[in-house]
Formats: structure tokens, C-alpha cells, sequence
């Protein structure tokens, strides 16, 4: 029950500042979710929206029940993630945030949300590189250097992999 309730408070607190709020308060004046004529564009960027958020819980499950622990650095998975959209891609979650900051982006037409992502997205780079993989490259050894090898860190691949966490 304590990590369900560390999960929810981290989401609320990290990645829902990151993908909601900040964009959020981004947005234009005026902008409104609940305005009439919506288009495809508005369609689309609720579509990406809910991906974004999809992604994300899907993660964040696998951190809970495969990892036993949360996306936050200080109560990181015990085990190594490599299952559910891992398998995939090495930063899911982060691609899952950046979907929800490019969605609000589409939604409201701001280039404010628009660069903000993008400099998010520098920033997710900057961390995984410079602090993440070093930190789970000491804590995993080999099995991380494997994981590495196979899944590629931001772009999916789609063939079948065989990964031993």
C-alpha cells in the first residue's frame, strides 16, 4: 500500500507538474478544452494526449509490480525494468510525458507548449544520459549493458527481443 501511495504522490507531483500543469499555464489565454469545433487536430492531440497518459500508468505499473519500486531516483525499482513497453524502448515513461507536453501543444495551437516540450525533451536527454544510465549501468552491471545493446534509448523497434532482467 506504502508504494501505491508513493507512485500517485510522485506522478502528481513530478510528471503531472512536467506534462499538465506547467503546460497548463503555458497555454494561451482563452484556451479552453470545452469549446465548440473540434476538428481533427483537436481529435488527434486528444488522442495523443490520452497515449501520453497511457504510457505513462503502463510504466508506472511496471515499476510497481516487476520493479517494487517508483519512477522517482530516490525509490527506483529494485529490479531491472525491461518488460511491458521496455521491451521496446529504454525511456518509455519520459516518451509517454513528452507525448502528453506535444499534445497539449496541438490542442491549444501554442508554440509556447511547442518549445517548452522541446526543451523538456533536451533536458529527459541530458538526465538519461549524463545520470541515468551511468547509475543503472552501477546498479545492474551487465544485464543493463545487455539491455543497452538490444533496445534502443528513445526510438522503438518493433522485432522480437529476447531481454533477461
Amino acid at each position: 500500500m506504502l508504494l501505491l501511495f508513493k507512485n500517485i504522490l510522485f506522478t502528481i507531483l513530478a510528471p503531472g507538474a512536467v506534462a499538465v500543469y506547467i503546460p497548463l499555464w503555458i497555454a494561451p489565454p482563452g484556451s479552453d478544452l470545452f469549446t465548440p469545433g473540434w476538428g481533427l487536430g483537436k481529435l488527434t492531440a486528444a488522442l495523443l494526449l490520452l497515449s501520453g497518459v497511457a504510457i505513462y500508468l503502463r510504466c508506472l505499473w511496471d515499476f510497481a509490480v516487476y520493479g517494487q519500486g517508483t519512477p522517482a531516483p530516490i525509490d527506483a525499482p529494485k529490479r531491472l525494468v525491461a518488460r511491458g513497453l521496455y521491451r521496446y524502448v529504454r525511456n518509455p515513461m519520459y516518451v509517454g510525458v513528452l507525448t502528453a507536453i506535444f499534445a497539449w501543444a496541438l490542442l491549444f495551437s501554442s508554440l509556447g507548449i511547442l518549445v517548452y516540450g522541446m526543451a523538456v525533451g533536451l533536458l529527459f536527454h541530458l538526465f538519461v544520459v549524463l545520470v541515468e544510465e551511468p547509475s543503472l549501468r552501477k546498479k545492474f552491471g551487465e544485464s543493463y549493458v545487455r539491455y543497452c545493446k538490444e533496445v534502443n534509448r528513445w526510438a522503438p523497434t518493433f522485432r522480437q527481443r529476447r531481454i533477461r532482467s
